[in-house]
């Protein structure tokens, strides 16, 4: 691990055009615009309307992608869509037993070859439901399993055998499935932003 991690850090000085900070943000940069190029905005509008017209979405990840996941759901209950996920693996098993045909099952792997969330779509798609995946690994096992696979393009520059910029594309693709259903809910959306943010309030520090 030690040694991907120091070649990472001489690729970055080697591509680096003023400073490694620099070069950093544009790895980002770059895989946001390659993970953009990638699709049509149909399959972005089929993604979204999977995740708005279903009875319930279940997240599942582990690892490094999990906070991904995480973030993804509450972005969802925010504006009212019924979703969940568990931080437990085994809770995640188990949640995969109770899905049916009307639910989606969202998972979230950087390598799509994560053995608990490939097993997770596997036993969701058995019970009928569907299954969506965002993954930087085209072919993967994960994608066997998924009825449609986002893909986030990887960086070349690896830190423990992770991407760098894995997770900013993940991240980058919810946002862009939730933003869509928030447009279309519009007046919903308003709704619960309102009163979830009414509540909210009342928890802020009061300034002295």
């Amino acid at each position: 691990a030690q040694g991907g991690f120091s070649a990472g850090l001489r690729a970055l000085d080697e591509h680096a055009p003023s400073s490694l900070y620099e070069s950093v943000f544009q790895f980002h940069a770059q895989s946001l615009r390659e993970t953009l190029l990638l699709y049509p905005e149909t399959v972005f509008e089929q993604a979204s309307r999977m995740i708005e017209l279903a009875r319930r979405i279940e997240f599942f990840s582990i690892g490094m992608s999990y906070p991904v996941a995480y973030t993804a759901c509450n972005k969802l209950r925010l504006i009212g869509i019924a979703a969940t996920t568990q931080s437990d693996s085994h809770l995640q098993l188990i949640a995969a037993t109770q899905l049916q045909k009307s639910d989606v099952a969202f998972g979230i792997s950087c390598s799509g070859s994560t053995h608990e969330t490939v097993q997770c779509l596997q036993i969701a798609r058995e019970n009928k439901a569907t299954t969506l995946s965002v993954t930087n690994c085209m072919k993967s096992p994960i994608t066997e399993h998924s009825d449609l696979v986002l893909y986030a393009t990887p960086s070349e520059i690896k830190y423990f055998q992770a991407p760098l910029a894995s997770r900013i594309t993940q991240l980058a693709l919810v946002d862009a499935l939730f933003v869509s259903i928030a447009q279309r809910r519009k007046n919903k959306t308003t709704t619960h932003l309102t009163r979830a943010g009414e509540k909210l309030l009342e928890h802020r520090l009061k300034k002295p």
